[in-house]
């Protein structure tokens, strides 16, 4: 059998294939559904310091040829209310997981990441990222100094694992990488999804109720391979790829672009299972190349 860990600071995967934040919720959704103890490491829903209600409840996603636009706003329940009802349902997966992280200011983050810091979790992921809110998100990571900011503060406030989730929405993706490397970030997870708007020609007005979002899946994956193989060679820290991944071999793009480990999303809306089928995948595409290490593949990729 190949060897599939993956290292992230202190936490050990056994294997490369993670649940991305926000489709899988708290984990208490998808209770049943699939043996999720069996994949790395799951992502869970990101929470702020204090609970928020998101964005207009009449319509926050819309299909898109190939993926979707999504407006949430990052609705949730709160970090205490996460660590006191939603998290221990989730510890019976017996994997790691991993707290999603938000905030207006770099001290919510900091403050989100103290409370947190003896609960049960592998690791923090800060959401830098997300396009779908008015305050913070994506205001952070278009600016390396911001960003920095908010790992600094966070780094300052735990000694778990710190993982800064990108925004694809910026010229210099690089260098946001690697001022969240040396403010302290012990890995980086890209992409968030791509800012993105739907019309309704009819009534001429936005499907959603934000009016603007974040698209996710298929038609996003070639762009998030990119931004892999741009950011991967300019940090020594392990990336995670994301971002349209429906079967092993668009898992294999990220690693082959970079990558140390690839997160499933938007695909478990339609088969959740779907990140199981990657997993197998990729092992039998190790024995098939008698690839001893998953290690020996990442940012292996041929160029002409």
């Amino acid at each position: 059998m190949s060897d599939l860990t993956v290292q992230i600071g202190a936490m050990t995967m056994k294997n490369p294939v993670m649940i991305a934040s926000g489709i899988f919720g708290y984990g208490d959704e998808f209770l049943g559904l699939a043996p999720y103890g069996e994949l790395g490491a799951l992502v869970l829903k990101t929470v702020t310091l204090e609970p928020r209600r998101g964005n207009p409840p009449a319509c926050r996603t819309a299909e898109t040829p190939a993926g979707m636009v999504n407006a949430i706003g990052l609705e949730n329940v709160g970090v205490k209310a996460f660590l006191r009802d939603k998290l221990p349902a989730a510890l019976s997966y017996g994997t790691n997981l991993i707290a999603s992280l938000a905030g207006e200011t770099a001290e919510e983050f900091a403050a989100c990441a103290r409370i947190l810091d003896d609960a049960p979790l592998a690791a923090l992921e800060l959401n830098i990222s997300c396009p779908n809110v008015k305050s913070g998100g994506m205001a952070f990571g278009v600016d390396p100094a911001a960003s920095a900011a908010v790992v600094a503060a966070v780094r300052a406030a735990t000694t778990k694992p710190i993982i800064a989730k990108l925004t694809p929405n910026v010229t210099d993706l690089a260098a946001v990488a690697r001022a969240c490397e040396a403010a302290g970030a012990d890995a980086l997870s890209l992409t968030n999804t791509f800012a993105a708007m739907v019309i309704d020609v009819e009534r001429r007005c936005p499907i959603l109720g934000a009016n603007t979002g974040g698209l996710s899946g298929p038609a996003i994956r070639p762009a998030a391979v990119y931004r892999v193989f741009q950011v991967a060679p300019a940090v020594g820290l392990p990336v995670i790829g994301m971002g349209g991944i429906w079967n092993a071999s668009d898992a294999l793009e990220f690693i082959l672009a970079g990558a140390s480990a690839v997160a499933v999303g938007t695909a478990l809306y339609a088969d959740p299972a779907a990140a199981h089928r990657v997993l197998s995948g990729i092992r039998d595409y190790l024995t098939r190349h008698q690839v001893a290490r998953l290690g020996d593949l990442v940012g292996a990729v041929n160029l002409r």
